[in-house]
C-alpha cells in the first residue's frame, strides 16, 4: 500500500533537535492519528533516525565501530508495517551525495516520497553551526570556518546551500512534493512558529502532538566556545570521538553546564554580511523559480544585520578573565563528576583519571 513517507533531510541548525525530540515524545499520539515516527521499542528515537542515515550514507561515527550497519534496512521496515504517513527525520541526509540520494528515493519509491528542508538565513546559521562543529570535538577559529563556507570547503556548506541540496534531493520528484520551511526571526506570539511549519510541512495536527519537548540544542557564548576549543585541542580527541567525549563533554559540560552561563552571543563578523546576504538573495531566486512549496517567509532567509553601533565581539580573541569564570564553572562540575564516579574504575571517573595521566606525561 502507498503511503506518504516524510524525508526531513536538515539543514542543520535549524532547530532539528527540538523537532526529532518533540516527534518522538509524541510517537505515541501521533500513531493514533496516523502517523508514524519510525524507532526501537527500546532507545531513543533520535537515535535510530541518525543511525538509519548514517548507514544509508556508509559512514561510522558517533560510536562505536559497526555501531549503525543494518540501521537504514531497519528503518525501511518500520516504513512497510507503517499504517499512514510516516516521518523520517535527520540534517545529516543534507549533504548526501548523488548515489546515495538515489538508493534512498529507490529504497522508498513504493511510496509518495516528500523532502522537507528547513532553511535560516546565514547570519544566525553560521555561528550556530561553528559552534556546534566545537562542540563534536573540532579546533578550528571562526574565521578559518567562516573562510571555508565561503570557499565551499566544508560539510556545513554543503549542507545549507539551498538550491545544491534540493537540486540533488528534488531531481527526481516533482516540486510540489519539495518543502522549504524557513526558520522565523521571530518565534511567534506562543514561541512555537517553527513547530506549526514543521506541522503543516508533515501533514500532522498540533493537537496530536501536545506534549512539549525541553531539548534545546541552545548556543554557547564566545567565552565557553573559546574554552571548549581548547579543550578539545588538549585532549587531541578530534570530531571521531567515542561516546564518552557524547556524554561528558558535550553533553554534560557543553549543553548543560555552559549554555547556562549569561554569555556574550556569537555573531557573525560585520564583514562577512555581504556574503551571507548575497547567499539569501541566490536562495530565493532559486526558490521562485524552482516551483516548490514554500512554508513560511522567503523573507526569514534574509540575514538581519544588527542595529547600529552594536559592538562586535571576536569570538578567536577572548579575554582570559571572561573565559576564567567559564573554566572555574567546567572545572566544578568535571571534578563532582569524577568524584561520583572515582570508586568505579572502569566509569567516568576512571576514564578522567586516565586522560589526566596522559596530558601530564606528554
Amino acid at each position: 500500500m502507498s503511503r506518504v513517507v516524510h524525508l526531513h533531510i536538515g539543514a542543520p541548525k535549524t532547530g532539528t533537535t527540538y523537532l526529532q525530540d518533540r516527534l518522538m515524545i509524541n510517537a505515541a499520539s501521533l500513531a493514533r492519528h496516523g502517523v508514524t515516527i519510525p524507532g526501537p521499542r527500546v532507545g531513543r528515537t533520535d537515535t535510530f533516525h541518525f543511525r538509519a542515515a548514517l548507514d544509508l550514507l556508509d559512514q561510522d561515527w558517533g560510536g562505536a565501530p559497526g555501531h549503525a550497519r543494518g540501521a537504514w534496512n531497519a528503518m525501511l521496515k518500520h516504513v512497510a508495517k507503517a499504517r499512514g504517513d510516516v516521518v523520517i527525520s535527520h540534517e545529516i541526509l543534507a549533504a548526501a551525495k548523488p548515489d546515495k540520494i538515489a538508493r534512498a528515493l529507490n529504497d522508498l519509491s513504493g511510496h509518495e516520497v516528500h523532502v522537507v528542508y528547513s532553511a535560516r538565513d546565514l547570519g544566525r546559521q553560521l555561528p550556530a553551526a561553528w559552534q556546534e562543529s566545537i562542540k563534536q570535538g573540532r579546533k578550528w577559529p571562526f574565521q578559518r570556518f567562516l573562510n571555508k563556507v565561503e570557499r565551499g570547503q566544508t560539510w556545513f556548506r554543503n549542507a545549507m546551500d539551498l538550491p545544491k541540496v534540493l537540486e540533488g534531493w528534488g531531481a527526481k520528484l516533482p516540486p510540489e512534493r519539495v518543502h522549504v520551511v524557513t526558520v522565523p526571526h521571530d518565534r511567534g506570539p506562543n514561541g512555537d512558529e517553527l513547530w506549526l511549519r514543521f506541522c503543516h510541512a508533515f501533514r500532522i495536527d498540533p493537537a496530536w502532538a501536545p506534549l512539549d519537548s525541553e531539548r534545546d540544542n541552545r548556543s554557547l557564548g564566545i567565552a565557553e566556545t573559546s574554552l571548549l576549543r581548547k579543550l578539545n585541542r588538549r585532549l587531541e580527541l578530534g570530531v571521531w570521538r567515542d561516546p564518552v567525549y557524547d556524554g561528558l563533554i558535550r553533553e554534560l559540560l557543553a549543553q548543560e553546564v555552559l549554555v547556562a552561563r549569561d554569555a556574550i552571543p556569537v555573531r557573525l563578523p560585520p564583514d562577512r554580511y555581504d556574503f551571507a546576504e548575497r547567499e539569501s538573495e541566490r536562495w530565493i531566486d532559486w526558490i521562485r523559480t524552482s516551483g516548490v512549496d514554500v512554508i513560511g517567509d522567503v523573507d526569514d532567509l534574509r540575514p538581519r544585520r544588527p542595529a547600529e553601533g552594536t559592538e562586535w565581539r571576536d569570538p578567536d580573541k577572548v579575554r582570559a578573565k571572561l573565559e576564567l569564570g567559564a573554566a572555574l564553572d567546567a572545572l566544578t562540575v568535571m571534578t563532582q563528576e569524577a568524584a561520583s564516579s572515582r570508586s568505579d574504575g572502569e566509569g567516568l571517573g576512571g576514564r578522567l583519571l586516565e586522560t589526566a595521566r596522559r596530558l601530564r606525561d606528554r
